[in-house]
């Protein structure tokens, strides 16, 4: 099972951001995409959930062409978690969760017992059922990601595609995001997660993608792959990865700008 790209051109109509890209993201593993601002990751990202067109190649899910999926059927299969979305109704944030379900109730159909479950156990994995009530916009921008992280999660998805789902969120929740996209992984979901933080990828990633004006300039195993090498050609300041020790004796790894150069 799996959700690949092939030569794969990408953009709009009057600007092609990337062009011949191949990847794939496997059931069960995390992918983390990174690349500096401007890259493609957010276009590449829709284009591969079919919410943008592409400009040539194919998208396929599980080994058939993205657009002969019914809508429906295509939307249990694949959920998308964007940098932010607003409304202009103030819906509750349980009501914005059991949206996630509108794809196997129908768009016009109430929420059944099963749908209010589903968007009740989302809440509570986030840490935000207390919040269920509260209108959207009563609610701040880590707490309104928080609850579009569980409209996802309500989906029941296969696969979940993730657009910096940590970025408006303090450190405590962004390690329960991590914790949970970990869990995902265990219960056999593959997560394309794209992020500015490669210590990020180092936590979680099975495999990393490095994205760069649109072309995929390395892509591989996470450690074998995110090096200082080619962390620093990415982003065009030098940067070096140094593997640390927890307190536990578990070797992790940080990224840290390289110091200046003695003038002497």
């Amino acid at each position: 099972m799996t959700l690949a790209a092939r030569g794969l051109d990408f953009g709009f109509r009057d600007h092609v951001v990337g062009r011949a890209l191949d990847c794939f993201l496997a059931a069960g593993e995390v992918v983390c995409l990174l690349g500096p601002n401007g890259s493609g990751k957010s276009t590449l990202m829709r284009t591969l959930l079919g919410l943008q067109p592409r400009l040539a190649g194919e998208v396929t899910l599980d080994g058939r062409d993205l657009g002969a999926w019914p809508a429906a059927e295509r939307a249990r299969r694949l959920a998308w978690v964007p940098q932010a979305a607003d409304s202009h109704f103030d819906f509750s944030l349980r009501e914005m969760v059991e949206m996630g379900r509108t794809a196997h109730r129908g768009v016009f159909a109430s929420p059944a017992p099963r749908d209010r479950e589903a968007a009740h156990a989302a809440l509570e994995r986030l840490g935000i059922a207390h919040l269920a009530d509260r209108p959207i916009h009563g609610v701040s921008g880590g707490e309104r990601q928080l609850a579009l992280i569980a409209r996802a999660l309500a989906t029941e998805a296969g696969y979940l595609v993730m657009d910096e789902p940590t970025a408006n969120l303090d450190y405590g929740n962004q390690s329960r995001v991590l914790e949970e996209v970990a869990r995902l992984r265990e219960s056999g979901i593959g997560v394309l997660v794209s992020t500015h933080h490669p210590e990020h990828a180092f936590r979680l990633a099975d495999r990393v993608l490095l994205l760069a004006a649109g072309s995929l300039v390395a892509q591989g195993p996470t450690l074998a792959t995110l090096t200082s090498a080619a962390l620093s050609r990415l982003y065009g300041r030098p940067i070096e990865v140094v593997p640390v020790r927890t307190a536990g004796g578990a070797e992790a790894r940080v990224c840290l700008p390289a110091p200046p150069a003695n003038p002497d």
